[in-house]
């Protein structure tokens, strides 16, 4: 659990200027995950220097990997790190602690299902409120044994060595949920694929690719793999991280005069939904596409900048693109927009329960806020007037109320803010450094 940290948000004219967020959490976590069960070396830049990132590489040198840090630079790690090759991790010595990190325990239980060795997931006290029988049905049905708290962790994992392929529909379309399994089928003899409902990011199957792994997309819900394909170690960069770029993008958007550039943001169209909705919320949003995909990753130039805010909606086909992002879109709304978001009942099971942790904030600070089951109706009619709210644990929260703050009347104290360093440990300053 990051230690507690309260903030002051004062607010602001406008915001101006040009930034680079950290490098994407997601795809992080998974060149990490696949350079070590890849043959050889694998070198990546622009490693995301969040503390779920930082998880996924201490769990992975507890099971013999491998990492050398080359350089930290403020948007991302340059990492080396030694391939053991398919099913070859070594069993810990304890237990692996993904801390805040949903993504490291999901996706590494994939992993650790198709190992012939008992190893123990747990995390912090946020972590162990989440649904992890998500994973635990399939990675069961494919050969392994997990034991769970009444589903939610710490997990013990029962790898085998023989882990069966399957065919699997998922029940809450996730894009750990699939690559968990898409993971664990690499390992097994014949073909793994997976099928949702509604696509979710493809991160996993762009980075499968990139290693070497032959991956079919059947139509753009289903994706397969055939198992015991060879990885080699790779040279990859990861681009800038466009659910961060997110809260710039809605800064830049929310006070008149303002105009912000993110540079070497990804631009995955799996990603890029949150561009849209801040469109369709008002915002202007220029993007230069830079020449060429960056390792099967799409990057580029966001340039955002106020142009008046007005009423919009997700719907829930929507909400699986811009999961990530409704807490900061919520935020956006409060000067002096209305969003309506309906078919995000996820946000109850991330680090806090989103719906309810920003609807307390957002009314503690003077605003117009209605729950729902699956969403939310904010209405941003009048100013905010600040307060003091808590992010309860929560990076999102932490800086989706900061970003509100800036149009308030008065002051905001953000409690536990110091939970933004899980994926944004600059963001407090960087957030300083583009008031106008």
């Amino acid at each position: 659990m990051p230690p507690v940290q309260s903030v002051v948000v004062h607010p602001a004219t406008s915001m101006r200027g040009r930034v680079r967020p950290p490098g994407d959490k997601s795809i992080s976590h998974r060149y990490a995950l696949l350079a070590a069960i890849a043959d050889g070396s694998s070198l990546i830049t622009g490693y995301s220097t969040g503390a779920d990132c930082a998880s996924t590489l201490s769990c992975l040198r507890q099971l013999g990997v491998s990492i050398t840090e080359i350089a930290r630079e403020s948007d991302g790690l340059t990492l080396e790190i030694e391939g053991r090759g398919l099913g070859n991790l070594a069993p810990p010595a304890g237990a692996l602690d993904a801390g805040n990190s949903g993504s490291t325990m999901r996706m590494l239980g994939g992993i650790l299902a198709a190992h012939p060795f008992t190893a123990t997931m747990t995390g912090d006290e946020s972590l162990q409120s989440r649904p992890m029988r998500r994973i635990i049905t399939p990675l069961e049905r494919m050969g392994a044994r997990i034991e769970s708290r009444e589903g939610k962790p710490p997990l013990v994992v029962h790898g085998t060595a023989a882990v069966s392929p399957l065919a699997y529909q998922t029940e809450v379309p996730s894009a750990q949920v699939k690559s968990a399994v898409l993971l664990a089928g690499l390992h097994a003899e014949g073909r793994t694929s997976v099928t949702e409902s509604t696509a979710t990011r493809d991160h996993t199957e762009r980075a499968l690719a990139e290693f070497g792994v032959e991956v079919t997309r059947h139509d753009p819900h289903t994706v397969s793999v055939e198992g015991r394909q060879r990885m080699m170690g790779r040279t990859l960069v990861v681009p800038g991280d466009i659910s961060a770029a997110a809260f710039w993008l809605a800064a830049g958007a929310s006070l008149s005069g303002s105009e912000i550039v993110v540079t070497g943001v990804g631009l995955n169209p799996t990603r890029t939904g949150v561009i849209d909705v801040v469109r369709r919320m008002g915002g202007r949003v220029t993007v230069e596409a830079a020449p060429g995909d960056r390792h099967g990753e799409p990057a580029g130039t966001l340039t955002v900048s106020y142009g008046g805010l007005r009423a919009a909606e997700v719907s829930p086909a929507e909400v699986p693109g811009v999961i990530d992002e409704l807490p900061v879109l919520a935020a956006l709304a409060t000067h002096g927009g209305e969003l309506t978001v309906t078919g995000a009942q996820e946000l109850r099971v991330k680090e806090s329960d989103r719906i309810s942790a920003l609807a307390d904030g957002i009314r503690r600070m003077g605003g117009e806020i209605e729950e729902f089951a699956d969403g939310f109706h904010v209405v941003g009619r009048r100013k905010l007037t600040g307060g003091e709210v808590d992010a309860r644990h929560d990076h999102r929260l932490a800086m989706a109320f900061a970003i509100a703050a800036l149009g308030a009347t008065g002051p905001t104290t953000i409690h536990d803010a110091a939970a933004a360093a899980v994926s944004y440990p600059l963001f407090f300053s960087v957030l300083d450094a583009l008031r106008a």
